[in-house]
């Protein structure tokens, strides 16, 4: 297995990582990753009935068994012990630990990946990893996702929120035949900014606690602007436009774009509205969808996440929003959109990996026309959550990856950011000290590999 780090290890920087203490990797590790399990390990409790129900003492049983693993799992990580290889032999396990292995290579001592001690990046995944692990090896608990209520609840109290945009869809919608280019262009970057802001509900990075949409969404727009710190939109744009491909008529055949999803909730509804404009507006052929295997990051879309929120926005009691839903549905029977997922999105590789660990999924990425990376983590791995200079080139911090146009839509939640003008980072921290990490700022960021024509 190929790893990004065995390459030009003197040109990139260190991983971020707890062992630097104050600093927000050390805060999320020695703070909120606890706080998470805390809340996993309660929620598991509080559903104890319910496993009774369902499946008798073995129910009982396997609560008890689950909340053990995750007990020891938390004080493993208050404790800095050394991480543990995997044992539940599902598909990823030989992956996870290999990667494991790497680590202690290239550290030296099997002794020295520890939770404090390791790339950050590794060790959170890792977390939501063995959480997954805990669940597995009690096999009534399987199928449970115990971030479930927290997402739905995200989603119910956007619901003000959600209306209005399928409100608001739907009255570009009526309109859409006496559009100018320019008007489409101007409607595209505010639904594009409506699905980027909407990263800012993000459950893991609150802890689990409520952090809902309830503003309109539109009307934010113009109060949000300036808190974005750099501005793609008309690259993307561009990217949109060239994918039209000449067809056989005097109509060009649009292309695909791929959005590689971060949070159920109300992210989730207005990626689908975006995803619903490109084809309504004619400007994509179909969408794919890339979300997560298992539960991951407390509010990481899975697949009936997906399902659930198309079936949710069907069934509500509002118009226009019900409307959206059931246009939805029929874009997945009609298969225009499609759901994706790959063990390679919950592990912990950076994304210049991928095309080593994980080609199969390089290959399908190289076949959309445009991607749209979705959040924090997502910016995370795309730039290998390093101590990058903040003026360094977003294509730098790729490190060769680059399967086909991408843009990363991200409100800055970590202390990684690339791509600023010279002093910009210098002139944000002296103004605002927590800039990275509050969800206050933004960036639609693109980038484009020179591909054969």
């Amino acid at each position: 297995m190929m790893m990004a780090t065995d390459q030009a290890v003197q040109a990139v920087p260190p991983s971020l990582s707890a062992k630097v203490v104050g600093s927000f990797a050390y805060l999320t590790v020695r703070d909120r990753l606890p706080t998470i399990l805390t809340k996993v390990i309660d929620t598991i409790h509080r559903n104890k009935n319910k496993f009774f129900e369902e499946y008798g003492e073995e129910g009982l049983e396997a609560e008890k068994a689950a909340i053990g693993l995750l007990s020891k799992l938390r004080n493993e990580l208050q404790t800095d012990k050394t991480v543990l290889p995997l044992s539940d032999g599902l598909k990823d396990t030989d992956s996870w630990n290999l990667y494991l292995q790497r680590h202690q290579v290239l550290q030296g001592e099997p002794d020295s990946v520890s939770w404090f001690k390791s790339p950050w990046l590794y060790v959170e995944c890792y977390m939501y990893r063995r959480i997954h692990e805990a669940l597995w090896l009690n096999p009534p608990m399987i199928d449970f996702d115990v971030f479930n209520e927290l997402k739905t609840q995200s989603f119910f109290e956007s619901q003000q929120a959600v209306m209005g945009l399928c409100t608001y869809l739907q009255g570009l919608y009526s309109n859409m035949e006496v559009l100018s280019e320019t008007q489409l262009m101007e409607q595209f970057y505010k639904l594009l900014q409506v699905s980027l802001w909407g990263n800012k509900c993000d459950l893991s990075i609150s802890a689990g606690q409520e952090n809902s949409q309830k503003a309109s969404p539109i009307e934010s727009l113009s109060k949000l602007q300036p808190f974005i710190l750099v501005d793609d939109s008309n690259k993307v744009w561009s990217a949109l436009i060239s994918a039209k491909r000449p067809g056989e008529s005097s109509k060009s055949t649009p292309g695909r774009v791929d959005i590689v999803l971060d949070n159920a909730g109300f992210e989730l509804v207005t990626d689908l509205i975006l995803a619903d404009f490109l084809l309504s507006a004619g400007l994509v052929r179909e969408v794919h969808f890339h979300g997560k295997s298992i539960p991951w990051f407390v509010s990481d879309v899975t697949a009936s996440d997906f399902q659930w929120t198309i079936r949710q926005t069907m069934a509500a009691n509002h118009k226009w929003m019900s409307k959206r839903g059931v246009q939805w549905q029929s874009y997945v029977r009609e298969g225009v959109w499609s759901y994706h997922d790959h063990p390679f999105w919950t592990q912990p590789h950076e994304f210049c990996d991928m095309a080593a660990d994980a080609p199969d999924l390089y290959t399908t990425l190289q076949g959309a026309d445009l991607i749209l990376f979705k959040g924090d983590l997502n910016y995370r791995k795309l730039t290998g959550d390093r101590d990058w200079d903040h003026a360094v080139a977003f294509e730098t911090s790729l490190r060769g990856f680059g399967p086909a146009p991408l843009c990363s839509l991200r409100t800055l939640k970590a202390n990684v950011q690339v791509g600023l003008q010279p002093g910009q980072g210098e002139k944000l921290s002296s103004q605002d000290p927590d800039w990275m990490t509050s969800g206050k700022y933004a960036v639609i960021q693109f980038y484009s590999p020179h591909r054969e024509q």
